[in-house]
């Protein structure tokens, strides 16, 4: 990175609520952005589900620490390779039909843990499904995007933390409700096949996404697509705009690697690896299992204490929406990490000093509520508008693989660590000092380098980036004005 970009380019756009926006067809958007959303639903709902199980997998297979991450990590490990899949899928068959194999990964994975004989047998079937969570991920908010009108972006995609969120929520209440079956967490994972089998059907019901079917010469059925969303007059004008952008020279596998693409590509990796390494995650990961450490008895009430954590992210999610549409992505998101940075303190400040078990909710409340605020949806909004259309989900998938190789070593490493600490100091309190740094110099990052999205079109923002690599002042300050 070269420094603090100037103010005039810190702000690409500023356009919300412009009179001069036409009518959209929000119900028919929306609708089609809720079901793209269920793979973040199904990403959530896995998330939680391995959390309220991970105490019943080491109590039944005699886990070590290690084996333990192992257990949870073994998806993420899966969500490396589905986008370096998907790098290829999301391109060659299309979007839609590119969620629709995760949803099958999903399936499987579902049916192989519900079955599992042995913790490799599981770790396995886990891997597999995090192959389904790397090809959605890399294909649901891209999806979104491209469907997306310029002033709404942000609050379609997201949605799909939002169904995330609501698949959250039900994961507890379905592992509270099975927890004390004699194998319940076989039963955790089976209720996985009700979201998975929505998901498919849903995705026979959506079209493909119009920039897709643009880049590859499907024109009227582009055509069609946009103008469901928008009416033919602007529907002709965005195809225009959509063609004369992935048009403007011949595209190749080395482009995501040229100067207009290099600094987006370097922003969205290192956002998307502060959004996996600040503990915030962690905490949700392995909420049971930190509350039964701090003394909260074992099984479904370790679960169920749970809850107000889960609770607060479904309320953030809600009041995102109209923060994300009003304020400023790079605002929004220096206020969230330097909060979930508070909340890590106030949690090892809890630890130093054995504080009641149940205190350590309120700093797990307030890190998981300014995440989910902030930095949990934006940081998915960003990467998924900030590149130019021709590269696109090349550059997502790059991105994905920082993502998910981020995720699984903090996933790997975190019981380990917490269990080293405690055997040698007698308290977690240091890690949470570590993740409170990490949330700070998230912050840092985002006033320093990254600068701001909301309001342009995607094809605006992809011309901004090759003005910008061309050093063309003049170009970049006229997309702001015409922003707004």
């Amino acid at each position: 990175m070269n420094g603090p970009l100037p103010d005039a380019d810190s702000a690409i756009s500023q356009r919300v609520g412009d009179p001069s926006h036409p009518t959209y067809n929000l119900r028919y958007v929306a609708g089609v952005a809720f079901v793209a959303s269920a793979g973040g639903f199904l990403f959530g709902y896995d998330l939680v589900i391995i959390a309220g199980a991970l105490p019943f997998l080491k109590r039944d297979f005699a886990l070590s620490p290690a084996m333990a991450g192992w257990a949870t990590s073994s998806a993420i490990l899966g969500a490396i390779i589905g986008p370096l899949l998907g790098l290829w899928f999301a391109d060659a068959i299309g979007r839609r039909r590119t969620m629709m194999l995760s949803a099958i990964a999903f399936l499987a994975s579902t049916i192989g843990c519900s079955v599992a004989a042995t913790i490799g047998q599981f770790a396995l079937w886990r891997f597999v499904g995090g192959m389904g969570v790397g090809l959605a991920m890399i294909s649901c908010p891209i999806y979104i995007a491209e469907l997306s009108p310029a002033h709404l972006r942000g609050p379609l995609v997201n949605v799909n933390q939002l169904v995330g969120v609501i698949g959250i929520n039900l994961a507890v209440l379905v592992s509270y409700l099975v927890a004390e079956y004699g194998s319940g967490w076989r039963l955790m994972f089976a209720s996985q096949g009700v979201p998975v089998a929505c998901l498919i059907f849903g995705l026979l019901l959506v079209p493909e996404s119009p920039r897709w079917l643009a880049a590859k010469g499907h024109n009227a059925r582009a055509l069609e697509v946009l103008k469901r969303i928008s009416g033919i007059d602007r529907a002709r004008q965005e195809l225009d705009e959509i063609l004369t952008d992935v048009n403007a020279r011949p595209a190749g596998p080395s482009e995501v690697f040229q100067p207009y693409c290099r600094k987006p590509l370097q922003v969205s990796i290192i956002l998307m690896i502060f959004s996996q390494v600040n503990g915030v995650n962690m905490m949700l990961l392995y909420g049971p299992t930190i509350l039964n450490d701090a003394g909260i008895s074992f099984g479904s009430n370790s679960v169920l204490s749970s809850v107000p954590n889960y609770l607060t992210i479904l309320l953030a999610t809600i009041i995102s929406f109209p923060l994300i549409h009003r304020y400023s992505r790079r605002g929004l998101l220096i206020a969230s990490t330097l909060g979930m940075g508070f909340s890590h303190l106030l949690m090892a400040t809890l630890l130093a000093v054995h504080a009641p078990a149940l205190s350590v909710l309120v700093p797990m409340m307030l890190g998981a509520g300014a995440f989910t605020l902030g930095l949990a949806p934006l940081s998915w909004i960003i990467v998924s508008e900030i590149f130019p259309n021709r590269v696109r989900s090349q550059a997502l998938a790059i991105v994905c693989v920082f993502l998910f190789g981020s995720s699984f070593l903090t996933a790997q490493l975190f019981p380990m660590a917490m269990d080293w600490l405690r055997q040698t100091t007698g308290t977690s309190a240091a890690m949470y000092v570590v993740f409170a740094t990490v949330c700070v110099s998230c912050s840092w990052f985002v006033w320093r380098v990254m600068p701001e999205t909301k309001g342009l079109s995607l094809e605006e923002i992809g011309e901004f980036w090759r003005a910008r690599a061309a050093g063309k002042t003049g170009e970049m300050r006229a997309i702001r004005r015409a922003a707004g």
